[in-house]
């Protein structure tokens, strides 16, 4: 592995946590030391786990709250009149929507990545 490689977000703790167990065993270390070296492993992982919830989370309320605020701006549709000669609105307020099922589908899938991690140790 290079030790320059940034882990990413979404990279698995547990992998992580395996390939340096790897390493671990073809050192020789007395039963005690690698007892406590693999105890702080898990619990890294454990932490991992926990860190990448809180940030879907997050994630999903921040995708609400921008839901929220572009509904806030869709309140203009009720202003407008499918006669009104300013088409360019139509097209500005399709965009809105756009945008909405966008945090929509990536704030579902926030919860979907939530709900489908173990729970930590």
């Amino acid at each position: 592995m290079n030790f320059h490689q940034v882990l990413t977000p979404r990279q698995n703790a547990e992998d992580f946590v395996h390939r340096i167990e790897g390493i671990i065993g073809t050192v020789a270390l007395d039963c005690g030391c690698r007892e406590r070296v693999n105890d702080a492993l898990h619990r890294f992982a454990a932490m991992e786990k926990q860190r990448e919830t809180r940030r879907h989370l997050l994630s999903s309320r921040q995708h609400r709250d921008a839901i929220a605020a572009l509904m806030d701006l869709l309140a203009e549709l009720e202003e407008i009149s499918w006669q009104d000669s300013d088409r360019p609105v139509f097209a500005e307020l399709a965009h809105l929507f756009d945008d909405i099922a966008e945090h929509a589908m990536r704030g579902a899938e926030d919860l979907r990545m939530m709900a489908a991690e173990a729970p930590a140790d």
